[in-house]
């Protein structure tokens, strides 16, 4: 997770997990039936536009740091998806 651009992960207690620290007992084993069926799902490339922002909200999403622009997309997809859900009841 990136807070104002920088990461609060703990990178050096992830580079010393090993694999066999790591517990896989809720997740199911994926056998040759789920392959059969596995359909890969590419994400469908992003729309480039000229769009206008107000300075105050651009630069806030600025301040927030690297991804600005993946954040405001962010935002408009949740606005997006409240409107369907809330259409859709």
């Amino acid at each position: 997770m990136r807070v104002g651009g920088k990461s609060r992960t703990d990178w050096k207690r992830v580079d010393a997990t090993k694999d066999e620290d790591l517990d896989y007992s809720e997740i199911p084993e994926l056998d040759e039936d789920f392959f059969k069926r596995a359909k890969i799902r590419w994400p469908r490339p992003k729309d480039t536009i000229t769009i206008r922002i107000d300075h105050d909200v651009l630069e806030w999403f600025k301040a927030q740091g690297t991804g600005y622009q993946t954040r405001m997309n962010a935002v408009l997809k949740a606005y997006k998806e409240a409107h369907l859900n809330r259409a859709a009841q």
